[in-house]
C-alpha cells in the first residue's frame, strides 16, 4: 500500500502539523481552498467513511473533538467553519485514507458541489 497520508504520519513526507496525539494527526492542506484549510486524519489507515469498523468508532469520535479544538484555536468557532469528508471517487476523494477537511475564514455557498 502506498498511501500519501500514511507516509505523512510516518514522517516520510513533510507537513505543517497543527495537532498530533497517539491516534490523530492534523496538518495544513498543501492546496488550500480557504484561508484556513486543515486536514484531520486517523493515524490508523482507514480508506474512507465506508470502511469505518466498529472498533474505529472511538477514534472517529475523538477526531471530532480534535476538529472542535482546532476550530477554536484558529478562531473559526466565532464565524463558522465547514467540515468535509469525501467518500469515493465520484465525491472527489483523491486520497484513499479517511480525512476531514476543516475549512474556514471565508463565506461558503450552498449547495457545495
Amino acid at each position: 500500500m502506498d498511501c500519501v497520508f500514511c507516509r505523512i504520519v510516518d514522517r516520510k513526507i513533510p507537513s505543517q502539523v497543527v495537532y498530533e496525539d497517539d491516534s490523530v494527526l492534523a496538518f495544513k492542506d498543501i492546496n488550500p481552498a480557504a484561508p484556513v484549510h486543515m486536514l484531520v486524519i486517523p493515524k490508523k489507515h482507514i480508506a474512507s467513511i465506508s470502511e469505518i469498523a466498529p472498533d474505529d468508532l472511538a477514534v472517529i469520535g475523538h477526531i471530532f473533538s480534535v476538529i472542535q479544538g482546532i476550530a477554536k484555536k484558529h478562531g473559526l468557532d466565532r464565524d463558522g467553519f465547514r467540515v468535509v469528508a469525501n467518500t469515493g471517487e465520484r465525491a472527489g476523494q483523491s486520497v484513499k485514507h479517511l480525512h476531514f477537511h476543516v475549512l474556514g475564514g471565508r463565506d461558503f455557498a450552498w449547495p457545495p458541489g
